[in-house]
This record gives C-alpha cells, structure tokens and sequence, in this order.
C-alpha cells in the first residue's frame, strides 16, 4: 500500500483542530454536531479512496457521536445544578488545548533549532526548500494530505463516467506520467493538477498520474502549494526554479 505522511497533519486531534482552524470555530464552545459531521466526511473520503483508516481516527469518531448523544439527552434532575454545568466536551477542550500547545511548543523549538543551524552549521544540507516564485508561497498555503485528497477526489468525481467491462492494464505508468509532467514544467513556471488532466477521460490514469505527483514530491522533483479552495493545487519544478534564482 501506498502509505503518506505530511508534517502538518498528524492524528484525529491534529484534524479536528485543522476543521476548528479553518471555519474559525471557538474551541471552548465546539459546536459539535458540525465537527462531528466533518469528522466522519473526511473518514468516509478516506475509506472511498480506498485508504487505510487508523484505529485512533476510528476511535476518535466514535468519540465525537458519544459527546453529541450526551449533549442530546436531557438532564435527570432539571434541580441539580452540578448537572447542568456539565459540558460532555470539556474532556475533549482539554486534550485540544494540550495538544495545540505541544504542537505549538514543537513549533517553536524547530524554529529555534532553524535559528541554531544558522548560527552553528552543522554540515551541508542537500534538501534545502526551493523558493516557489510566486506571491502565495506562504507557509499556511503549504498543501496538507487532507487538500491533496480533495483535489484528487473533486476531479475524480467530475470526470466522466465510463463503464468498463473488461480488466486491462493501465495505459500508462508512474515513471511516464511523471516525465510528462517534469516535460510539461520544463514550458512554464506552475502547472495545476487539472491542466495536466485537461484530455483525460481515463478514471485509471488519473490515479497513476496522481500517484506520480506523490512519487515527484518524495523524490523532491516538485514543489506543491495550494491557493483558493480544494479543487487544484500547483507544482513548481525544483530545478527550474533553482537554474532560474
């Protein structure tokens, strides 16, 4: 299997706090039944695309359908005050919060770890990052696993539909897509993922030429960012931006 890890989204609490951050939710007062409903969406995607779905993620679901069934029930003793102060997500909040806090600390200290290098080099860094030339290269515009899938699904479900009868080969591979992609950045600065796609009618090339996009960036061929939305992102090739700097 074909197994991805980004740095900037790691495990269910790292997702629920990218939702919190994306809709601008405030996190002491979590509206749950949306969070939940965006939760479950984005394992259901997971498990469409035929991607392993881990027990913590699973878990964590579970999770989110347990506070909203509390928070449905009706208090025992409408007299009790204790009982009514009780928020079922408070658990939840506090692990949040934890969690972002860790995340932030570990920020901090790779930014400090940055600043030292600078200051002590420790030795010649081949995989220094590429600038991408182009006025959204920020940080938060970096793509996630979860804006690779989206773009990868929107196009999927917007290609026509054809029914196929008979298992054949994929037309194409990884290495070929791959070149013409590479081919294609060596004619432009950027090159969106739907452009390359622009003539294709073939549910299976998409995927190979997807996974060829995955197998550039391990191989550090490529750059991606995203700009407005889900449904695309952008490559940039390394090499042409570094001959061009």
């Amino acid at each position: 299997m074909f197994r991805i890890s980004l740095d900037e989204f790691e495990g269910p609490l790292d997702l629920l706090l990218f939702f919190i951050k994306r809709d601008e939710l405030d996190i002491y007062n979590i509206p749950i039944s949306r969070i939940t409903k965006d939760f479950i969406g984005y394992l259901e995607t997971m498990q469409t695309l035929n991607i392993e779905v881990a027990a913590d993620f699973i878990y964590m679901a579970s999770l989110l359908m347990s506070i909203k069934a509390k928070m449905l029930l009706p208090n025992e003793d409408p007299d009790d005050s204790d009982a009514s102060e009780f928020d079922p997500r408070s658990d939840l909040v506090e692990r949040l919060l934890e969690y972002k806090r860790i995340k932030e600390g570990a920020a901090k200290m790779r930014s400090l770890e940055e600043t030292r290098c600078i200051m002590f080099p420790r030795g010649s860094f081949d995989s220094l990052e590429a600038e991408v030339i182009d006025e959204l290269d920020e940080p938060v515009n970096r793509p996630t696993l979860y804006h690779l899938i989206m773009t990868y699904k929107s196009v999927l479900d917007n290609m026509p539909k054809v029914h196929v009868q008979n298992v054949d080969e994929a037309p194409v591979t990884i290495d070929e897509q791959s070149e013409l992609i590479l081919s294609k950045l060596r004619e432009s600065i950027q090159l969106s993922f739907r452009t390359i796609l622009k003539e294709v009618s073939e549910p299976l090339v998409l995927v190979v030429t997807f996974l060829a996009v995955l197998e550039l960036c391990r191989r550090q061929k490529i750059v991606v960012i995203v700009k407005d939305g889900y449904d695309d992102f952008w490559m940039s090739s390394r090499q042409h931006l570094s001959s061009g700097s």
